[in-house]
């Protein structure tokens, strides 16, 4: 590729891009369809790809797969959304994020193409995603779905390596419906026609709608409690299929949850064709993953320096009821073992369920902190914050800032040791680590 405009950073471009449509989500093919075949189909000439939709451990399950692939040897490219801090983190290539001068290139290339005309953010950066893609060789693409699946620009694969379907919940509605059926059919939209769909745990109403699509698609079936089952071993878990199990170390993403999210990778490489995984690549892999802003344990930066001896800062971008439910989970195990208190620093954008979120906290959290999502026009306010924390009992206060709702934990609560959770929203955790360093 060419040297990119000296005037031109990729934050400029993509400002651009984003107002070539009204709407930040318009859920149809046509637009990305059309500027595909604008620019040669990159489609069409991808390495083989694992496409993943789901409502919950969509990341999760696509950093375990890349871990274990590349401790095999392979080269993986990956596609995931949103990013945390820079729109970089969303196109790896080869096991580096993109570089500034390719990504510049290829959006104005996806720019010049499109001609003007509408089409959303995520569809024409996820055509630019497919060249880049294209242009660097890899083995594998783990690709993500950014919304749903049926009609979600990333859906264009005809003939993927394998889809995977992580567990369904009530996330979206106003987009993919208001059951677990319709938001489950939508999400069934990447199976494909005799391709293996490899099914983590889902609710009865989620696993019939993938169990009747995968009937009419003659697509294979690889689901949790019939045709591969995980159970807890001390030091890890035991993955179990009809072609043999094994024992796998504790993963290195935090919390039980991730035990399940772990073994729906170590299932998806049970259906890898021509690519051999070994035992020592899978279990180093579980090891050695990293997904920022899942239960992520704040160590160091200008916030952690805040805090007195035995304090401790998490982050968590979890943003709906059972992402809830995990984290309430979590904080209980904790409190059981150590005893200490919570205090929450919550902020949400306008589009989810605060109070469906909050109340498994609420029993076990002191108080809350309410904060603002900086910069997101979609991010409820501090005093909405406030008030769905009051509806389910929560003590809760409104600050201009995480660090000023930090500062005054800080003041309320003396030294004694204590665990922060920033919670409720990627972009607010996005934030987070953009001003921690």
């Amino acid at each position: 590729m060419g040297q990119a405009s000296s005037s031109q950073n990729s934050d400029i471009v993509l400002e651009r891009l984003n107002r070539l449509h009204p709407k930040i989500i318009d859920l149809e093919l046509d637009r990305v369809l059309r500027l595909l075949a604008a620019v040669g189909h990159p489609e069409k000439r991808l390495p083989p790809v694992v496409h993943v939709a789901g409502t919950n451990g969509k990341g999760s399950v696509i950093a375990y797969l890349r871990a274990m692939l590349e401790c095999a040897g392979y080269r993986v490219h990956v596609y995931t959304s949103p990013h945390l801090v820079r729109f970089h983190e969303r196109i790896r290539l080869n096991g580096k994020l993109i570089e500034e001068t390719a990504l510049i290139e290829l959006l104005e290339e996806c720019e010049r193409a499109n001609g003007g005309v509408p089409i959303t953010f995520f569809e024409i950066t996820t055509v630019a995603a497919f060249l880049a893609f294209t242009r660097e060789p890899a083995d594998i693409l783990l690709l993500e779905t950014g919304l749903g699946g049926e009609f979600d620009a990333t859906n264009v694969i005809d003939q993927p390596l394998a889809t995977v379907l992580m567990p369904i919940s009530m996330d979206h509605m106003q987009f993919l419906g208001d059951t677990l059926e319709k938001i489950a059919a939508v999400k069934a939209g990447i199976m494909k026609q005799g391709r293996p769909a490899i099914v983590a745990q889902q609710p009865p109403e989620a696993a019939k709608v993938f169990d009747e699509a995968a009937a009419r698609l003659n697509a294979p079936l690889w689901r949790f409690g019939k045709e591969w089952s995980v159970s807890d071993i001390p030091g890890g878990f035991r993955y179990e299929d009809a072609r043999g199990g094994f024992d796998l170390p504790t993963p290195a993403l935090v919390g039980k949850h991730q035990i399940g999210n772990a073994a729906t990778a170590v299932a998806t490489t049970r259906w890898l064709e021509g690519f051999d995984l070994g035992e020592a690549a899978i279990g180093r892999g579980l090891t050695e993953a990293v997904w920022p802003a899942r239960m992520q344990h704040l160590t160091h930066g200008p916030l952690v320096g805040q805090l007195p001896p035995g304090w401790e800062l998490w982050l968590d971008g979890g943003h709906n009821e059972d992402a809830g439910q995990i984290i309430a989970g979590m904080l209980k195990e904790w409190q059981a073992q150590d005893g200490k208190q919570v205090s929450l620093i919550f902020g949400m954008l306008n589009t989810k369920e605060p109070a469906a979120f909050l109340k498994h906290l609420a029993p076990l959290a002191e108080d809350l902190s309410a904060v603002a999502i900086p910069g997101d026009h979609a991010s409820l306010s501090a005093e909405d914050c406030v008030g769905f924390a009051q509806q389910v009992g929560l003590a809760a206060g409104g600050f201009e800032s995480v660090d000023a709702a930090l500062k005054s934990i800080l003041a309320n609560h003396g030294t004694e040791p204590r665990r922060v959770l920033i919670c409720g929203s990627l972009y607010l955790a996005g934030t987070v680590l953009a001003e921690n360093g």
